[in-house]
Protein backbone atom coordinates (compact mmCIF):
# COMPACT_ATOMS: atom_id res chain seq x y z
CA UNK A 1 0.00 0.00 0.00
CA UNK A 2 1.12 3.33 -1.25
CA UNK A 3 1.38 6.23 0.89
CA UNK A 4 -1.21 8.94 0.07
CA UNK A 5 0.32 12.26 -2.04
CA UNK A 6 -1.11 15.42 -0.32
CA UNK A 7 -3.78 16.23 -3.03
CA UNK A 8 -5.06 12.31 -2.33
CA UNK A 9 -5.10 13.08 1.36
CA UNK A 10 -6.75 16.38 0.95
CA UNK A 11 -9.40 14.86 -0.85
CA UNK A 12 -10.04 11.89 1.60
CA UNK A 13 -10.06 14.53 4.39
CA UNK A 14 -12.58 16.92 2.50
CA UNK A 15 -15.05 14.13 1.65
CA UNK A 16 -15.42 12.42 4.83
CA UNK A 17 -15.38 15.88 6.80
CA UNK A 18 -18.64 16.25 4.27
CA UNK A 19 -20.25 12.66 5.01
CA UNK A 20 -20.23 13.03 8.94
CA UNK A 21 -21.32 16.78 8.11
CA UNK A 22 -23.92 15.04 6.32
CA UNK A 23 -24.84 12.82 9.42
CA UNK A 24 -24.35 15.78 12.20
CA UNK A 25 -24.49 19.22 10.24
CA UNK A 26 -22.32 21.98 11.95
CA UNK A 27 -22.10 25.52 11.21
CA UNK A 28 -19.03 26.56 8.48
CA UNK A 29 -15.54 27.12 10.03
CA UNK A 30 -14.99 29.34 7.49
CA UNK A 31 -16.99 31.64 4.60
CA UNK A 32 -15.01 29.08 1.94
CA UNK A 33 -15.27 25.98 3.73
CA UNK A 34 -16.70 23.02 1.33
CA UNK A 35 -16.78 20.26 3.42
CA UNK A 36 -18.79 21.60 6.11
CA UNK A 37 -22.62 22.44 4.14
CA UNK A 38 -23.25 24.77 6.92
CA UNK A 39 -26.96 24.02 7.56
CA UNK A 40 -26.84 24.67 10.77
CA UNK A 41 -25.43 27.35 13.13
CA UNK A 42 -24.23 24.69 16.01
CA UNK A 43 -21.13 22.69 15.83
CA UNK A 44 -21.85 19.37 14.18
CA UNK A 45 -20.18 15.90 13.82
CA UNK A 46 -16.62 17.44 12.13
CA UNK A 47 -16.13 20.29 15.07
CA UNK A 48 -16.53 17.52 17.61
CA UNK A 49 -13.64 15.43 16.19
CA UNK A 50 -15.42 12.81 13.73
CA UNK A 51 -12.18 12.94 11.64
CA UNK A 52 -10.14 12.21 14.54
CA UNK A 53 -12.18 9.02 15.64
CA UNK A 54 -12.15 7.73 12.69
CA UNK A 55 -8.38 8.03 11.79
CA UNK A 56 -7.72 6.61 15.26
CA UNK A 57 -5.71 3.23 14.83
CA UNK A 58 -7.81 2.34 17.92
CA UNK A 59 -11.21 2.35 16.18
CA UNK A 60 -10.36 -0.52 13.33
CA UNK A 61 -11.33 1.87 10.45
CA UNK A 62 -8.59 4.22 9.49
CA UNK A 63 -6.81 1.55 7.21
CA UNK A 64 -10.16 1.93 4.78
CA UNK A 65 -10.94 5.39 4.94
CA UNK A 66 -8.76 6.26 1.64
CA UNK A 67 -10.99 3.17 0.18
CA UNK A 68 -14.18 4.18 1.73
CA UNK A 69 -13.23 8.13 0.39
CA UNK A 70 -12.74 6.67 -2.93
CA UNK A 71 -15.96 4.71 -3.39
CA UNK A 72 -18.57 7.34 -1.93
CA UNK A 73 -17.01 9.80 -4.80
CA UNK A 74 -17.70 7.25 -6.93
CA UNK A 75 -20.94 7.31 -5.99
CA UNK A 76 -21.28 10.76 -5.68
CA UNK A 77 -20.30 11.13 -9.64
CA UNK A 78 -22.71 8.60 -10.78
CA UNK A 79 -25.27 10.48 -8.51
CA UNK A 80 -24.74 13.65 -10.06
CA UNK A 81 -24.67 11.63 -13.71
CA UNK A 82 -28.10 10.30 -12.59
CA UNK A 83 -29.27 13.12 -11.97
CA UNK A 84 -27.87 15.67 -14.71
CA UNK A 85 -25.65 17.35 -12.13
CA UNK A 86 -22.68 19.54 -12.84
CA UNK A 87 -20.61 19.33 -10.11
CA UNK A 88 -17.20 21.26 -9.46
CA UNK A 89 -13.87 19.83 -10.67
CA UNK A 90 -12.15 21.51 -8.06
CA UNK A 91 -13.27 19.33 -4.99
CA UNK A 92 -14.08 15.84 -4.72
CA UNK A 93 -17.45 14.47 -6.33
CA UNK A 94 -18.83 14.25 -2.86
CA UNK A 95 -17.86 17.37 -1.13
CA UNK A 96 -19.01 18.96 -4.74
CA UNK A 97 -23.19 17.82 -4.68
CA UNK A 98 -25.57 20.72 -2.11
CA UNK A 99 -26.64 19.09 1.18
CA UNK A 100 -29.48 18.04 0.23
CA UNK A 101 -28.01 16.14 -2.91
CA UNK A 102 -25.44 14.67 0.18
CA UNK A 103 -28.95 13.76 2.06
CA UNK A 104 -30.40 11.83 -0.81
CA UNK A 105 -27.23 10.23 -1.59
CA UNK A 106 -26.77 8.43 1.94
CA UNK A 107 -30.22 8.02 2.65
CA UNK A 108 -29.70 5.52 -0.40
CA UNK A 109 -26.14 3.86 0.65
CA UNK A 110 -27.67 3.58 4.08
CA UNK A 111 -31.01 2.06 3.37
CA UNK A 112 -31.45 -1.46 4.76
CA UNK A 113 -31.83 -3.22 1.02
CA UNK A 114 -28.13 -1.43 0.10
CA UNK A 115 -25.81 -4.27 -0.07
CA UNK A 116 -22.99 -1.84 0.93
CA UNK A 117 -24.75 -0.23 3.87
CA UNK A 118 -22.71 -1.84 6.74
CA UNK A 119 -19.88 0.24 5.51
CA UNK A 120 -21.63 3.48 5.46
CA UNK A 121 -23.03 2.97 9.01
CA UNK A 122 -19.98 2.06 10.31
CA UNK A 123 -18.50 5.36 9.13
CA UNK A 124 -21.88 7.47 10.01
CA UNK A 125 -21.67 5.47 14.01
CA UNK A 126 -18.16 7.28 14.02
CA UNK A 127 -19.30 10.30 12.87
CA UNK A 128 -22.22 9.98 16.07
CA UNK A 129 -19.91 8.35 18.45
CA UNK A 130 -17.68 11.90 17.85
CA UNK A 131 -20.66 14.23 18.31
CA UNK A 132 -22.35 11.93 21.31
CA UNK A 133 -19.98 10.70 23.53
CA UNK A 134 -16.35 12.49 22.62
CA UNK A 135 -15.29 8.43 22.38
CA UNK A 136 -11.39 9.66 21.32
CA UNK A 137 -11.35 12.20 24.28
CA UNK A 138 -11.05 12.67 27.70
CA UNK A 139 -14.45 13.88 28.71
CA UNK A 140 -13.30 16.31 31.11
CA UNK A 141 -11.14 18.01 28.28
CA UNK A 142 -13.51 17.72 26.10
CA UNK A 143 -15.87 19.47 28.19
CA UNK A 144 -13.24 22.64 28.85
CA UNK A 145 -12.55 22.87 24.89
CA UNK A 146 -16.29 23.36 24.20
CA UNK A 147 -17.17 20.24 22.97
CA UNK A 148 -20.13 20.93 20.81
CA UNK A 149 -21.91 17.34 21.30
CA UNK A 150 -21.60 16.86 24.74
CA UNK A 151 -22.60 20.88 25.62
CA UNK A 152 -26.20 19.88 23.56
CA UNK A 153 -26.95 16.69 25.44
CA UNK A 154 -26.30 18.57 28.59
CA UNK A 155 -23.63 16.65 30.21
CA UNK A 156 -22.57 19.03 33.28
CA UNK A 157 -19.02 19.78 34.08
CA UNK A 158 -16.82 18.33 36.39
CA UNK A 159 -16.21 19.56 40.18
CA UNK A 160 -13.12 20.86 40.21
CA UNK A 161 -11.23 18.11 40.90
CA UNK A 162 -12.26 16.22 37.73
CA UNK A 163 -14.92 14.00 39.40
CA UNK A 164 -18.18 14.06 38.86
CA UNK A 165 -20.60 13.76 41.99
CA UNK A 166 -24.97 13.73 42.02
CA UNK A 167 -25.91 15.52 45.58
CA UNK A 168 -29.10 14.95 44.14
CA UNK A 169 -30.84 11.79 43.02
CA UNK A 170 -31.57 11.55 38.86
CA UNK A 171 -35.22 10.89 39.70
CA UNK A 172 -35.50 12.57 42.71
CA UNK A 173 -35.66 10.35 45.38
CA UNK A 174 -33.36 7.18 46.64
CA UNK A 175 -34.57 4.04 43.91
CA UNK A 176 -34.27 1.47 47.33
CA UNK A 177 -32.68 1.65 50.97
CA UNK A 178 -29.18 1.32 51.89
CA UNK A 179 -28.35 -2.37 52.81
CA UNK A 180 -27.83 -2.47 56.57
CA UNK A 181 -23.79 -3.27 55.64
CA UNK A 182 -23.27 -0.95 53.29
CA UNK A 183 -19.54 0.80 54.29
CA UNK A 184 -19.36 4.55 53.95
CA UNK A 185 -17.67 4.50 50.87
CA UNK A 186 -21.26 2.83 49.32
CA UNK A 187 -19.44 -0.53 49.46
CA UNK A 188 -21.11 -4.10 50.07
CA UNK A 189 -19.46 -5.42 53.38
Amino acid sequence: MQPETPEEQQARVLTLEAFADTIIPGAKRSADDRAIAGVSTDGGAVESGALALMEDPAGGLSLMLGTLSEALNAHASGYAETNGLTLDPSVPPFVALAFDHRTALLSHLLAPDNPEKEMWVGLALFSNMAYDSAAHMNTVDALAAGHPGLLAIGITKPDADGLWRFPEYSYGRPLSRLHPHTTPTGSPA
